[in-house]
């Protein structure tokens, strides 16, 4: 077999990897206020709760909840340099598709428009697994884990993309660094271009399925699918 990456990760390290490792300074700088959806589900947490955030950014959901802790990971090393800074917590650098974490040992777990940058859906479908295998199984004293997981929407027609369930799902959508953030040209503005899969009405759900999943609960907000889920063992 040979040992040359394959098309899928050499087109996602171009667009997905290598951009946010560019961009990671002007990124953080627009992510800082937490979802609703997420920041909700966070705080419903029981105290002492242990969890993770799989793609973590800037690590801007680390201090919702001071009652719970969470191991962050994120592939961009700037990014998680930047993600660490929020203690107590931790972060990491990790693949979403190989979680250095052990097998059914944590509460709950976060994904926030992390895996709709998979380029096939056994990609995708790949990562929620991974994900959900982290997750604790249901016992007779206590809950299963929960996976709480967002990606962007095909179905944006209100939103300032404009986008419908009549495009494409697989697109690329530009980031424009701006002056004054790490650029190769310091003088001007670089525009980087990202792979997104644009999720239509329903998708998530079938992945997370196919991943071994239980839904418990779905939704949109904010031109994003989410969806909450239990491992089914």
């Amino acid at each position: 077999m040979s040992s040359e990456p394959s098309h899928e990760i050499e087109y996602e390290d171009k667009h997905v990897h290598q951009v946010y490792e560019e961009i990671a300074s002007h990124f953080s700088a627009t992510r800082y206020k937490p979802w609703p959806v997420v920041d909700q589900f966070l705080r419903s947490l029981p105290p002492g709760s242990v969890g993770l955030d799989v793609g973590c950014g800037n690590g801007k959901y680390l201090t919702v909840n001071r009652d719970v802790f969470i191991v962050a990971s994120d592939r961009s090393h700037n990014l998680v340099d930047i993600a660490v800074q929020h203690q107590p917590h931790d972060a990491i650098v990790g693949d979403t598709l190989s979680l250095p974490h052990p097998h059914s040992s944590f509460d709950f777990a976060i994904s926030i428009a992390v895996i709709h940058h998979l380029s096939t859906t056994e990609r995708r479908v790949q990562a929620i697994k991974a994900i959900l295998q982290t997750l604790k199984s249901a016992t007779r004293d206590s809950k299963a884990g929960r996976a709480l997981i967002f990606v962007w929407a095909l179905e944006q027609k209100n939103s300032r993309r404009g986008w419908s369930d009549e495009d494409e799902q697989d697109v690329l959508v530009p980031w424009v660094l701006k002056q004054g953030y790490k650029s190769p040209s310091p003088d001007q503005s670089t525009t980087y271009q990202r792979y997104y899969h644009l999720y239509r009405q329903g998708e998530i759900q079938d992945d997370a399925r196919a991943a071994g999943g239980h839904i418990v609960e779905a939704g949109y907000d904010r031109d994003n699918w989410w969806v909450v889920v239990e491992r089914l063992d």
